[in-house]
């Protein structure tokens, strides 16, 4: 599928595939798909930021290489390793059949034969269905290091390998990096990239996304569970519930037949929109009822 030719065909590309996007976020991926630059995307977890990525793909028929991001992460996860196992083979195969002492062995076995590719260097390959969509999910779990390596795939899309040399990308990939801002990404690698913070949704705009997401609620219980969800993010809490945990908690209340709230049901089930107990006990009682009185008049 070709790539949308307007802001307003990316956001209705985003749209059918069940994400609903403000102008802005629409805005900044236009720009990236347009200009084949990186898009950053930073906010806080469970806001939407690795979707766009997943509807991205989903929507442009496009493989989609994930690389998750973690402490420790190193090239050999990342990029690529070489198959030692089968190497081993080879050089045992060479020296029964006399070939021990060849001194083009070592060449023929550090080919790309032997080389097993992780997701950054399967990602600037050809894909049969056109560039994939590159995401590199929560890059802020990673070291100092491992930013440092990426400058070279983001700038010139390509990665260096010592024994084989610079493998580069006949066309990039469309590349989505996304953090939760648990610390800061340096910015050497911002510059390379589009930049865009993706907020808690307002209201209108999470009532949109859980009749998207989730049709089977009815407009009744959105509307009630939408105004649950913003009141709990008013509130001082370790970790405020994000629109993933609005889509689990629709998904939740489906499936205990509840067609609205009560404050049984959401005292009952906190724990699929909060995810600390001092947040859950700091809900329960008084808050959880004046929540639940606040999104039963805002049908």
């Amino acid at each position: 599928m070709l790539l949308p030719n307007t802001i307003d065909d990316t956001a209705e590309l985003l749209r059918r595939g069940g994400y609903v996007p403000d102008r802005a976020l629409a805005t900044s991926l236009f720009l990236a798909l347009k200009l084949k630059r990186p898009l950053f995307l930073e906010g806080e977890a469970g806001g939407g930021k690795t979707e766009v990525a997943k509807v991205l793909a989903t929507m442009l028929a496009r493989d989609l290489v994930r690389l998750q991001c973690y402490e420790g992460l190193d090239i050999a996860s990342a990029v690529y390793e070489w198959n030692y196992p089968r190497q081993m083979m080879a050089i045992r195969l060479a020296e029964a059949a006399g070939r021990g002492q060849d001194a083009a062995l070592g060449k023929d076995i550090y080919n790309i034969d032997y080389l097993i590719k992780r997701p950054l260097l399967r990602a600037l390959e050809a894909h049969k269905s056109g560039p994939p969509v590159l995401l590199i999910d929560e890059l802020d779990r990673t070291d100092e290091p491992f930013e440092a390596f990426l400058l070279e795939v983001l700038s010139d899309y390509q990665v260096t390998i010592p024994e084989l040399g610079t493998l580069k990308a006949i066309d990039p990939p469309i590349v989505i990096i996304t953090s939760n801002r648990t610390r800061e990404v340096h910015d050497a690698l911002k510059r390379r990239c589009l930049y865009h913070w993706i907020d808690y949704p307002s209201a209108e705009r999470e009532r949109a996304i859980l009749k998207a997401r989730v049709p089977e609620a009815g407009d009744k219980l959105n509307a009630q569970v939408v105004s649950f969800v913003q009141m709990l993010r008013g509130l001082e809490l370790f970790k405020p519930p994000g629109l993933a945990e609005t889509l689990d908690w629709a998904h939740a209340l489906l499936a205990l037949d509840a067609r609205e709230l009560d404050r049984e049901t959401v005292e009952a089930t906190l724990g699929v929109v909060l995810k600390y107990q001092d947040d859950i006990a700091r809900v329960r009682g008084d808050v959880a009822a004046r929540g639940v009185e606040q999104a039963q008049a805002a049908q």
